[in-house]
């Protein structure tokens, strides 16, 4: 029974992991936008397969993030250790509709926005160990686009994790677009 449970686990675990490799790769070939694109995709696919019965992609986009993603974007600030979020599912949500849809990043016109009302996406300096991550300067957030896309990653990661057992979300993952490749 368990070579058949970790078989299943893994089909389906496999069809998640061609979404990560392409954005591995895409990090790795300095396709920054290709990368962006498909992390950002990628809660609201696990968001569907987490709730289904929620009808609304924002609330699941959402609900997801603030699970699975919260805790890389919140950081205790100051001497008194205020508890700050950088950047909540909202925020996250607003920003894939807006670069989805509209190619840009600024999201004041975006209904789901919360606090920010732009984001600037830096690439890393090649070489340094200068890290360009997670600074606010009013409601503008900058965000290093490799450590974003790897946190979407660990997110998924973790997700796949806690969810290994469960058979209805495995079915649900295993109705995923499969590209074929014919040999």
């Amino acid at each position: 029974m368990f070579l058949v449970k970790f078989k299943v686990v893994y089909i389906h675990y496999e069809k998640m992991e061609n979404l990560i490799n392409s954005i591995k790769q895409s990090l790795e070939n300095r396709n920054w936008y290709a990368a962006l694109i498909l992390a950002l995709t990628l809660p609201d696919i696990a968001g569907k397969i987490e709730y289904p019965s929620q009808r609304s992609s924002r609330h699941r986009y959402c609900q997801w993030f603030e699970n699975y993603i919260l805790d890389y974007y919140t950081a205790e600030i100051g001497p008194k250790k205020t508890k700050t979020t950088f950047l909540s599912g909202s925020d996250c949500y607003a920003l894939r509709c807006a670069y989805l849809h509209e190619g840009n990043s600024e999201i004041t016109g975006q209904s789901a926005r919360e606090a920010l009302d732009d984001f600037q996406f830096v690439a890393p300096l090649e070489k340094s160990l200068i890290v360009l991550h997670n600074n606010r300067i009013n409601n503008k957030l900058q965000l290093q686009v490799d450590i974003f896309c790897n946190d979407i990653i660990n997110g998924i990661n973790n997700w796949v994790k806690a969810n290994s057992d469960d058979v209805k979300k495995l079915e649900r993952l295993n109705s995923f677009l499969t590209i074929y490749e014919i040999k």
